[in-house]
């Protein structure tokens, strides 16, 4: 199946109904759009952002898919030009495109391209985003390298949920339970090495680096005030738990070296890169 049948055909399944609503499959491109824009992840992105580059006006947004960060990027007032190398209305540029003229935008173009070949001038954007793109790319090192090249000088590079395994058998253990593998075998995944030389060789400088349970930028569906239970339970089941919430620095070291073995048992669990172009 091509990628654009894998989503035609599990919106039919039952099975996958939360999949679908989760992962903004919908076949209602706008219910996407603004589910995404209520999110507690877009909600963390859109403050990220902010912060690092609060001056910031032009976006290029890679692999937009079905455009839910392009078109919510150019609602919040940003300029906008998004990058998909999938034509198709059901989850590639076709979609944006009805989802431009739906909101009436006149601050977003879309360019059917790979990320490793755009032909954008030196320079031109304060901030190229990438949502679940990274980790598919062909050449990794060439990916980056482009972002790089296109991004201003202070600029923001923010690639959002991308896939990390640590070894082969970790990436076997990924694919082997990814959803949606079976049917389109599309799904890749690097190490955090991989991703860190590739960003660092690019000429960017990583600010920030969130791993899986960092932000809800990662975790998402699963809601921030669930980790955060969820990290009370773990502390408070070791020996002396309690005490340790009169010991902010110690609980929360705590709990970051439990998570961290969670973490191992996750396929395919998603980190964040913050860097910029100094």
């Amino acid at each position: 199946m091509t990628w654009e049948e894998t989503i035609q055909h599990i919106r039919k399944q039952p099975e996958y109904r939360f999949l679908v609503e989760k992962a903004y499959f919908e076949e209602q491109l706008s219910l996407n759009v603004e589910r995404y824009r209520e999110s507690e992840e877009y909600k963390e992105t859109l403050q990220k952002i902010r912060q690092t580059t609060p001056n910031a006006k032009r976006i290029l947004d890679i692999g937009s898919g079905n455009g839910i960060t392009a078109i919510s990027f150019a609602l919040d007032g940003y300029d906008v030009v998004t990058v998909e190398p999938d034509p198709s209305q059901t989850i590639g540029a076709g979609a944006i495109r009805q989802l431009k003229e739906e909101y009436r935008l006149s601050n977003i173009q879309v360019y059917e391209a790979f990320a490793e070949e755009i032909n954008f001038k030196d320079g031109e954007f304060d901030i190229v985003f990438a949502r679940q793109c990274m980790h598919h790319a062909y050449d990794l090192k060439k990916f980056v390298a482009e972002m790089s090249r296109v991004l201003k000088q202070g600029g923001m590079f923010f690639t959002v949920r991308d896939h990390v395994i640590f070894d082969e058998a970790d990436k076997v253990f990924f694919l082997e339970n990814h959803p949606l593998q079976k049917y389109y075998g599309g799904e890749n995944a690097f190490t955090p090495q991989q991703y860190t030389e590739a960003i660092e060789t690019a000429g960017l400088t990583i600010v920030e680096v969130l791993k899986y349970f960092d932000s809800v930028i990662n975790y998402f569906p699963e809601e921030s005030k669930t980790i955060a239970r969820r990290k009370k339970e773990v502390v408070e089941a070791t020996r002396f738990g309690k005490l340790l919430w009169y010991f902010p620095s110690i609980r929360d070291r705590r709990a970051n070296i439990a998570f961290e073995q969670i973490e191992k048992n996750i396929p395919g669990r998603m980190y964040s890169y913050i860097a910029i172009k100094k």
